[in-house]
């Protein structure tokens, strides 16, 4: 499968993975294809990349579901998942939700380059991602449900961590846009830079990553995505296992 049928351009150039949306005619709208693209190439990752950088060809980062797609009769169509049994329709979304949540994986950082609109579909990848860095242009949206639908690709817990659960269901039952400015103030941005900055904001933040080690950062990455289900007393045994393992390691003692 080629980036020109599945709207996917995948490159790695050593430790960093990118993900391109490319159909900025359509502002990078969304359908199950690229989500079975994803998916597949998390499956094919090279295992020396440590950063997966996400992106949107052109003036969007994604503009959501492509409406063209899902309104008409085909494969990943509305249609053809209404006609489905409820356990059948529940699974062929659980696939579509590979395709974000294999961003969560615990051995690479990935990080959304976000400029103009992130809408729906597009706002849950931005989420999928450890860290977001939004030009100043960027528009964001939890759009689902002015179609009536909800937000359905893993990005529902994501946005209750970064924001709370009363501003996660202002931002979801109203469908409101909200600018960088307003996502950086209430947590959902790692930076906020000048559009002509964005790609090199990424490149700095993927080479400070990249500067510390591997291992350190696996462990750190586990300790705080843990940490909101844990109690005090778990975390800090979290710590110490997790520093044990490192002082071991780093002795040339570790498994």
């Amino acid at each position: 499968m080629t980036a020109e049928t599945t709207g996917v351009r995948f490159d790695c150039d050593g430790p960093v993975a990118t993900v391109t949306l490319c159909r900025p005619d359509v502002l990078n709208a969304q359908t199950p294809a690229m989500w079975r693209a994803m998916s597949d190439f998390s499956r094919d990752l090279p295992g020396d990349v440590r950063v997966v950088v996400v992106r949107g060809e052109g003036r969007a980062f994604s503009a959501g579901l492509d409406l063209a797609v899902a309104g008409a009769t085909g494969p990943g169509s509305f249609a053809e998942l209404a006609a489905m049994p409820e356990a059948e329709c529940a699974d062929r979304i659980a696939g579509y939700q590979d395709g974000f949540t294999w961003l969560h994986r615990p051995d690479v950082v990935s990080i959304a380059a976000v400029q103009g609109h992130a809408i729906g579909a597009g706002f849950q990848l931005a989420l999928a991602c450890d860290m977001r860095v939004l030009a100043a242009d960027a528009k964001l949206s939890m759009a689902e449900v002015t179609l009536g639908l909800v937000p359905d690709l893993a990005g529902t817990r994501r946005l209750v961590e970064l924001v709370g659960y009363s501003r996660a269901l202002e931002i979801c039952a109203t469908g409101r846009r909200m600018d960088a400015a307003e996502a950086d103030r209430i947590g959902l941005a790692t930076l906020v830079v000048p559009n002509d900055e964005l790609d090199g904001a990424v490149r700095d933040l993927s080479a400070g990553l990249l500067a510390n080690n591997r291992d350190a950062i696996i462990e750190i990455k586990a300790l705080l995505a843990g940490a909101a289900v844990r109690s005090h007393a778990e975390q800090q045994r979290a710590e110490r296992e997790a520093q044990t393992r490192r002082i071991r390691d780093l002795a040339g003692r570790g498994e």
